[in-house]
């Protein structure tokens, strides 16, 4: 009986900390420098981050070598990963366009479906889910992955990753462009 009120107490603290973290775009339409990542991510790219599961252990630190071009409207960045903690995938290409609505998708071979993003400001922010390998399992996630901009060569990355609408990890990247 105790364990069931204990779990009944619990609930309410769980799916409120499940909420907390990710941003409201709104917030910043009006914060300059504005984003424009057809832009930004053309030309070399370096970015320094980490991910750090539910209880703030850090699981993966990473480096990440960007390759952008447009083709056409299409952003194409090749992204090649080496892993000082952690594994994680060797590269991913992601192919990013307009919507024709004012927002954008992207694609990559590890994600399911596709990403829709859109600008705020000096914000963006990508929404999209993926099966993602922990251990000897895998589990479908979805991120909500949100960019910031510092200036015209500075990004700052922050993805929430979450499980039936539970944050159960945190991803926080530094961009920089080096061209």
């Amino acid at each position: 009986m105790k364990m069931k009120r204990l779990s009944f107490l619990l609930l309410p603290l769980v799916l409120l900390t499940g909420c907390i973290g990710a941003p409201d775009g709104k917030d910043y339409e009006a914060v300059s420098p504005a984003l424009n990542i057809q832009t930004f991510f053309v030309g070399d790219v370096k970015a320094w981050g980490i991910a750090q599961d539910r209880f703030g252990e850090v699981v993966q630190r990473f480096i990440v070598d960007i390759d952008g071009r447009m083709e056409g409207n299409t952003l194409i960045m090749d992204e090649t990963f080496e892993y000082g903690v952690g594994k994680g995938p060797a590269s991913r290409t992601w192919r990013i366009e307009p919507d024709g609505e004012g927002g954008f998708i992207g694609r990559a071979g590890d994600i399911n479906g596709v990403a829709r993003g859109e600008n705020y400001g000096n914000a963006f922010n990508f929404e999209y889910e993926m099966d993602l390998p922990v251990g000897d399992s895998t589990y479908t996630v979805t991120f909500d992955d949100w960019f910031f901009a510092f200036d015209e060569n500075t990004l700052m990355n922050r993805s929430y990753i979450k499980k039936y609408g539970v944050m159960v990890a945190e991803v926080t990247i530094f961009m920089q462009r080096q061209n």
